[in-house]
């Protein structure tokens, strides 16, 4: 896979694959994260969209047909990875052969997720990709199977489709769990040449002729959030910090509007708030701020200090 030159991308993709979900897990022992033996947390965001993106770089680099295939089985490894039931280190540890314990200090030893029986689940998804082309993305069949008719669904028939409306037993955020998992386990390719729209790989025949059961994670409880509890976590701020604070995601917002990518990829809001608090006059103060890594601070440094100093 070609190396991303944008310093921005080239921070997101080696914090593995960013984008709509922003699960917490703490992934001990990853990487250069606690190789001194202390504690390490690191975050990791994904979404079905970074897939697409990732299959269409494979798919349109100029590398030979061998090299695209070793590269799209090591993306699927990557997303096996974020999906992973059991414990990380294992995993990790596993796609280069080795076999060692649960570490017990990644998330997944830390509060193991609930498994369940999807083969049925799965088979209602794969089956709404088959019967309608393999054309349509994740929310358009999530709105099939949920049931709602929207504009889109009546427009291609989709409402009289014998799927329509059996998954009313997962909400919206369940389904899309489903999908990345069948993602993950091979069974869906994600073809962003067609905009997303899922496909069916050879190995979805056996789980829908019911020779191959699918076991998948029930995805973690959000966490509800609201604009009382947003108001409540900026009033920590003392006023001139928290009038920084407002310009400084006022920046974000229109930095992260010119660059058509979501707001948390520029910067997340601790990093902002810790940003109005020291007010760094530096280089060299940016690089103590949370979040504020090389990469960060080499494409949006120089706009934050003059920001910074300007409120001092």
């Amino acid at each position: 896979m070609d190396t991303p030159q944008n310093p921005l991308e080239l921070d997101v993709v080696r914090h593995l694959i960013h984008v709509h979900i922003l699960p917490t897990r703490r992934c001990y022992e990853t990487g250069r994260a606690g190789r001194d033996g202390e504690p390490a947390e690191a975050w990791m965001a994904y979404g079905m969209q970074d897939v697409a993106l990732q299959h269409a770089r494979i798919a349109e680099s100029g590398a030979g047909e061998s090299q695209k295939i070793l590269e799209a089985q090591r993306l699927t490894a990557l997303l096996a990875y974020c999906e992973a039931p059991r414990c990380r280190r294992q995993v990790l540890l596993n796609y280069f052969g080795e076999e060692r314990a649960p570490c017990n200090n990644c998330d997944l030893c830390a509060a193991p997720p609930e498994l369940w029986d999807g083969t049925q689940a799965a088979q209602k998804a794969l089956s709404a990709i088959f019967r309608t082309g393999m054309r349509f993305g994740v929310a358009h069949l999530t709105d099939i199977l949920r049931g709602k008719a929207t504009a889109k669904v009546k427009q291609w028939n989709h409402d009289q489709l014998p799927t329509f409306g059996v998954g009313g037993d997962l909400d919206e955020y369940g389904w899309k769990s489903v999908f990345r998992q069948l993602a993950a386990a091979g069974l869906v390719h994600v073809d962003m040449a067609e905009h997303g729209a899922l496909q069916l790989t050879e190995a979805a025949r056996e789980v829908l002729k019911n020779q191959r059961r699918v076991e998948l994670r029930r995805p973690a409880k959000r966490k509800a959030t609201t604009a009382r509890g947003t108001a409540l976590a900026v009033s920590n701020l003392a006023p001139a910090d928290e009038a920084l604070f407002q310009l400084l995601r006022k920046w974000r917002a229109d930095t992260a509007r010119e660059q058509s990518v979501p707001a948390y990829v520029i910067l997340h809001d601790k990093t902002l708030r810790e940003l109005a608090e020291v007010r760094p006059t530096s280089h060299g103060m940016l690089s103590t701020i949370t979040g504020m890594g090389s990469a960060k601070i080499a494409h949006y440094g120089e706009e934050l200090l003059a920001l910074t100093r300007g409120a001092s």
